[in-house]
């Protein structure tokens, strides 16, 4: 984590590429003035309909290569809603083998209430542009034709990423505690999931600790201190000893779950990239699943 100090954020961004979150255009909201902003929606998966899923390390690499980040780089990573995609993000980094990568504590939010500068970004603004041809860039890789000059290097972390027998194993075996990021009532099956189509309910064995819980609740949200959340993490009934992947509805606030477990010191926890959207799409005899109080 970065806190939104004024003087450790320009210490950083003096010329260092800042990346927002996915699906977050901050085109019309502004940007840390100093930064590189980068802002970036379509660097995920061209090959599956679940929604932004994991991009090869390729299509990554030659999308970020667009973005004119190397892999010296230090890199901030922050959204407008403070804290949603912008750990997804920092994940992404890390899945790639990029270890010199930070969030922004509460994001754009917190360093507006600090009463720090902000830009506005133009459609012609050099960091726009960029973002386009990064999106660009990975559209090529998945058609299959010529890209720019790669110059990000990537090395793909498995430790940090689960798919769906990966899952399917655990089920069975219970070695990892699996934590779910989603609100108590979709991991119940009692609320319906925003994705038509898709049952509420949970992987079996799954603990619901939601994501909200890891901020300290007063807008703009900060994270948790270390204290605070291995208390959160303890009253839900997991053990800080054993092994933890984290999943939520597909991919995203899973990772707010692991960036709180990285706080605390379990830097190697892995998300379920397809999470529940994925495993609700399997046959039940196969992928069993928990669709409401009592059932399986």
């Amino acid at each position: 984590m970065l806190p939104s100090s004024k003087k450790k954020v320009q210490r950083y961004t003096s010329s260092i590429p800042c990346v927002t979150g996915f699906g977050c255009f901050l085109v019309h909201a502004g940007r840390e003035q100093g930064s590189m902003e980068r802002i970036s929606d379509g660097i995920v998966d061209r090959t599956t309909d679940l929604p932004h899923m994991l991009p090869s390390e390729e299509a990554f690499a030659a999308a970020i290569s667009e973005l004119d980040i190397k892999n010296q780089d230090k890199v901030i990573v922050y959204d407008g809603k403070g804290f949603f995609s912008a750990p997804r993000v920092w994940w992404m980094f890390r899945v790639f083998g990029h270890k010199k990568v930070w969030v922004l504590d509460g994001g754009l939010p917190q360093w507006q209430a600090s009463g720090f500068n902000v830009e506005k970004a133009s459609p012609d603004d050099d960091a726009v542009l960029k973002s386009i041809a990064a999106n660009r860039a990975v559209k090529r890789v998945y058609n299959g034709e010529q890209t720019n000059t790669i110059s990000f290097q990537t090395e793909f972390q498995p430790n940090l990423f689960w798919a769906l027998e990966k899952v399917a194993q655990n089920v069975t075996a219970k070695t990892y505690q699996q934590i779910d990021a989603r609100a108590k009532g979709r991991f119940d099956g009692v609320a319906p999931e925003p994705r038509e189509g898709v049952r509420s309910g949970h992987i079996p064995g799954s603990v619901c600790v939601p994501f909200p819980e890891m901020f300290d609740g007063a807008p703009p949200s900060l994270l948790l201190p270390a204290d605070e959340l291995r208390r959160k993490f303890q009253h839900a009934g997991i053990s800080l000893d054993r092994p933890i992947v984290v999943t939520c509805g597909s991919g995203v606030t899973a990772c707010i779950l692991a960036l709180g477990l990285y706080r605390i010191g379990k830097r190697d926890v892995p998300v379920y990239d397809g999470s529940w959207t994925e495993w609700e799409g399997q046959s039940d005899s196969d992928y069993p699943k928990v669709t409401a109080p009592g059932t399986a």
